[in-house]
């Protein structure tokens, strides 16, 4: 088991190293592609969808393979997309590559997260996704390094690439690890007592070969709540990042250089919050983790509203990541428990998919409002994106009490 945690905590380190290098790349990449710069929202949407059809199959083909064979093949798949970004000689090649880039992403990223959610403690389902938070600030440093030290940005996908290809070599040298943990879970599973969400996996009557459809999947009460719950918690998380600078220029005044700053701070805030959350969830469930992050985003985003100077309002930024750190994570934990382990992979798969569609959907549609209304409606956005996501989060705290009285 510590062998295999500690392969997860590097393969979530390799997941986050991708996802923020075409933002700090592209200023460079569109004047050597000779492209607008508005191609990057193409780019990003092909990675979107690719992750969206890949999530939607994790449970089909983990289910076929193996969590560490999928994890093997789809960094991979990973990797050979970023060597191919590397060497791409124009935007469309760039968006071709996309498509293996998305499908990779998404496939490890619901394989990996259930099976920490099964398999995990809650303290080590922060700190994993704290490691993404490593990641994700790694990528675009390597990137950064290597535009100020005189190299290009296709040197900054290289070396991510080679990277991912040594994660890759190592993956699949571990295989047996995991093809051994896994015939252990399967004789665990035969001999365990039915948990609180097993009698929804009976009711589909789902096998090792069978998976459940999208339609069933989400006839399953308390499963709607929760993809809404996920896909309004990655909509506030991306739209407060994507444009908390802008607002801190357009509304407040503040100097480019100085807001952007600020804003990256709101991600070492979601890192450094999910660092600490490991250790409040040995002590507190999934469930408190949960309302106490909702709880510090609130407080972030009323720091943000009030007319209390910019120190404050930047504080308030920092804060909403800090609040948003415990969250995804304890939601993703505790879905076996809600569902059960029999579906808690095609749940998985499913709540990816809701959260890449928050993601693509939702800061567009605020930069609609911020382009015919005014960018001052950012706070209070994000105060809506938030009371959304916990009345999902509450709706499905509801059922999920409900179905379990109804077992005892």
């Amino acid at each position: 088991m510590t062998f295999l945690l500690a392969i997860t905590y590097l393969a979530f380190i390799s997941l986050g190293l991708p996802d923020a290098m075409l933002g700090s790349a592209w200023p460079s990449m569109h004047l050597q592609l000779q492209v607008p710069v508005s191609c990057a929202g193409m780019i990003s949407m092909v990675i979107s969808i690719g992750t969206v059809i890949s999530s939607l199959l994790s449970d089909r083909i983990t289910r076929k393979w193996g969590t560490g064979l999928v994890t093997a093949v789809s960094v991979g798949l990973t990797a050979a997309a970023l060597l191919g970004f590397s060497v791409a000689p124009s935007f469309w090649a760039l968006c071709l590559l996309a498509i293996p880039y998305g499908l990779g992403a998404g496939a490890v990223d619901a394989a990996l997260n259930n099976y920490a959610a099964i398999h995990f403690k809650a303290s080590h389902m922060s700190w994993l996704h704290c490691c993404w938070g490593v990641g994700a600030s790694l990528g675009p440093y390597i990137m950064g390094a290597c535009l100020t030290g005189g190299l290009t940005w296709n040197s900054g996908y290289r070396i991510v690439g080679f990277l991912q290809i040594a994660l890759t070599a190592f993956l699949f040298a571990s295989l047996s690890a995991w093809k051994e943990k896994r015939r252990e879970g399967e004789k665990e599973t035969k001999g365990k007592p039915k948990t609180e969400g097993e009698p929804k996996a009976e009711a589909l009557k789902a096998t090792e070969d069978t998976a459940p459809s999208v339609k069933q999947l989400l006839g399953i009460s308390g499963v709607k709540a929760e993809m809404a719950a996920f896909f309004f918690y990655c909509a506030l998380e991306q739209t407060a990042g994507l444009w908390g600078a802008s607002y801190m220029v357009m509304a407040r005044g503040m100097a480019e250089k100085t807001a952007a700053k600020w804003a990256a701070l709101f991600y070492l805030g979601i890192t450094a919050g999910r660092f600490a959350s490991g250790f409040l969830a040995i002590k507190l469930n999934d469930k408190a983790m949960v309302r106490q992050g909702q709880s510090v985003g609130l407080i972030g985003i009323l720091l943000v509203i009030a007319p209390l100077g910019n120190f404050l309002m930047c504080l308030g930024l920092i804060v909403i990541g800090l609040g948003c750190a415990p969250v995804y994570p304890s939601l993703m934990h505790q879905t076996p428990k809600n569902f059960g382990e029999e579906l808690s992979q095609a749940i998985v798969g499913l709540q990816m998919a809701f959260a890449y569609l928050g993601i693509t959907l939702m800061p567009p549609l605020f930069g609609l409002i911020a382009q015919h209304i005014s960018i001052r409606w950012y706070p209070i956005y994000l105060l809506i994106l938030l009371g959304a996501m916990f009345l999902s989060s509450e709706e499905l705290n509801r059922r999920a009490s409900r179905a379990d009285s109804l077992l005892y």
